[in-house]
C-alpha cells in the first residue's frame, strides 16, 4: 500500500493493521495466523486434545476472570443439551469433563463425534458474556470476518448495478448512473428511492479517483464521505473503520485545509459498526494530539490505558465547532471515538444513546484440530471498553451531551455553539438531507 503525506509512523502503523489488526462491528484484533498452518499430526489430533486447549485458552484469554467452577458448568450444560451422557450434578475437574465427552460420543461415527464436540465447545463459547459474541471459527467464518473488516463485500459489484463494464471510465460511469436514474425519477416508491441511494453511492465511488484504485483493485469500498453543506460547515461521514480509513480521515480533511471560510464541521457517527480498534488512538490523536489519555480497556480485573498517538492535525483542529452524531447503531470503536471526543470536550456529542457493544474480540489459532477437512480457531471475547465517565460501554452506550429525544434538542444544541446554521444543518442531517 502505498500512502502518501502520511508520516512514517503511520505508515508502519498502516502495515501493522494489514496483517495483525482487522475487525467489524466491535473491537477486533486478529492474533498470530492460521493462513498456510499445516494441521498437527492426527495422531495428536484428538477431541480431548481440541476441547483441552480451547478450555485453557478461555482460562488464560477470556476478559473475565472465570473460574474453572463456572467453564466446568458451561460444558456439562452443552453437553447435556447436546444429548450428552451426564451422570453427575457437577464436573470435579477436566478430567470428568473429558471422560463424559468420551462416554457420550462412544457409539457414533467420526463425522458425529466431531458434530457433537464441535456443538458443546460453540454452545460453550455462546454462552459466555456477554452472550453470543465468543465462537468457534472455521477457515469460511474467518474470510467472512476479514472481508467485513476491510469493507470487502464479495456479492456486491458496483459496476454492476450501474450496468457499467469493469474498470469504465469517469464518463462511462456518469452516463451508466444518468440512464438508471432517468428511468426512476418518476417512481416515488420506498424501493425505488433506496435504489437511487444505491446507485448515487456507486457512481460516488466510482468517479473518486482513490477510492476508484480500491475498488477495482481489492474491491475495497470506502468509509468516509465528505461534502459542504452550507456556508462554513463541512459535513464528514465515518461508517466503519477499516485499514483504510485512517489514510481516508487524512485525505478528507486535507482537502479542505485551505479553504479558511470552513470552520464548523457535523461529524457523522451514526451506524459506525466500529472494526480495526487499533486506530482509534491515531484518529483521536488528529483531534486531541500525541500523548493524551484516550481511553481504557478492562481485562480480567485489571485496566490496559491507551494514549493517543498521533499528532493534532491542522486540517482537523480548525474546526472550532464540532457536533459529532450518534445513534443507536454507532457501536464499538465509534464509540469510543465518540466517549472521548465527549470527554475532552472536543465535539458535542448530538443523537440517542449509543449501542452499548463495548467488546473487543481476538481470534486465537487452534494447534489441535478435530479433523482433517475442517480447521477452527478460537474468537473470543478479550477486553471490554469503558466510556468517558469509566464505566463499561457493553449495555449501556454512551449518552449524548444533547438528545435528539427532547423536543427541544435545537435550542440546546445552540445554547453550546450560538450558530443557529449549524443547528439548522445539524437537524437536516438528521433528518436525512445529507447522508449517503
Amino acid at each position: 500500500m502505498k500512502i502518501k503525506n502520511i508520516p512514517k509512523s503511520l505508515k508502519n502503523f498502516i502495515l501493522f493493521l494489514v496483517i495483525f489488526a482487522l475487525g467489524v462491528g466491535f473491537g477486533y484484533k486478529y492474533i498470530g495466523t492460521t493462513q498456510n498452518k499445516p494441521f498437527i499430526n492426527t495422531e495428536k489430533n484428538t477431541s480431548n486434545a481440541f476441547v483441552l486447549e480451547i478450555y485453557d485458552k478461555i482460562k488464560e484469554n477470556y476478559w473475565d476472570n472465570i473460574s474453572d467452577a463456572q467453564l466446568l458448568d458451561l460444558f456439562k450444560l452443552a453437553i447435556d443439551r447436546n444429548g450428552g451422557n451426564v451422570t453427575v450434578p457437577k464436573f470435579e475437574n477436566k478430567d470428568k469433563l473429558l471422560s463424559t465427552i468420551n462416554s457420550s460420543v462412544a457409539s457414533l461415527n467420526e463425522d458425529q463425534r466431531n458434530k457433537f464436540t464441535v456443538n458443546v465447545v460453540s454452545q460453550v463459547l455462546a454462552s459466555l458474556s456477554p452472550n453470543g459474541r465468543s465462537g468457534l471459527y472455521n477457515q469460511k467464518n474467518e474470510e467472512q470476518l476479514k472481508n467485513t473488516v476491510s469493507n470487502i463485500n464479495p456479492e456486491k459489484d458496483l459496476y454492476k448495478d450501474l450496468g457499467a463494464q469493469k474498470g469504465a471510465s469517469e464518463a462511462a460511469i456518469v452516463q451508466a448512473f444518468q440512464q438508471k436514474a432517468d428511468a426512476l425519477k418518476n417512481d416515488n416508491t420506498p424501493q425505488a428511492q433506496e435504489k437511487l441511494k444505491q446507485l448515487a453511492y456507486a457512481k460516488d465511488v466510482l468517479t473518486n479517483k482513490d477510492q476508484k484504485v480500491k475498488y477495482d483493485q481489492n474491491k475495497v469500498e470506502p468509509t468516509i464521505f465528505t461534502k459542504i453543506v452550507d456556508s462554513g460547515i463541512l459535513y464528514l461521514q465515518f461508517k466503519k473503520f477499516a485499514p483504510t480509513s485512517l489514510e481516508e480521515f487524512q485525505k478528507a480533511f486535507d482537502a479542505y485545509k485551505d479553504d479558511s471560510s470552513l470552520n464548523a464541521l457535523i461529524f457523522d457517527l451514526r451506524g459506525n459498526i466500529g472494526g480495526a480498534i487499533d486506530q482509534t488512538a491515531y484518529l483521536l490523536g488528529f483531534f486531541l494530539g500525541k500523548g493524551q489519555y484516550a481511553f481504557d480497556f478492562y481485562h480480567k480485573g485489571e485496566y490496559l490505558p491507551f494514549k493517543t498517538q498521533a499528532d493534532k492535525l491542522f486540517s482537523v483542529t480548525k474546526y472550532k465547532q464540532v457536533v459529532v452524531l450518534v445513534d443507536q447503531n454507532t457501536q464499538s470503536s465509534a464509540e469510543m471515538m465518540a466517549a472521548s471526543l465527549k470527554k475532552y470536550h472536543a465535539g458535542v456529542i448530538v443523537g440517542v444513546p449509543t449501542k452499548g457493544w463495548g467488546t473487543v474480540e481476538r481470534i486465537f489459532p487452534l494447534d489441535n484440530q478435530i479433523s482433517k477437512s475442517e480447521k477452527y480457531s478460537l474468537f473470543l471475547v478479550h477486553s471490554i471498553t469503558l466510556r468517558d465517565d469509566n464505566q463499561p460501554i457493553e449495555g449501556r452506550g454512551v449518552e449524548p451531551d444533547v438528545s435528539t429525544k427532547d423536543p427541544n434538542w435545537t435550542q440546546k444544541l445552540l445554547l453550546y455553539f450560538n450558530n443557529l446554521t449549524l443547528v439548522n444543518n445539524t437537524a437536516k442531517t438528521l433528518i436525512g438531507s445529507f447522508s449517503n
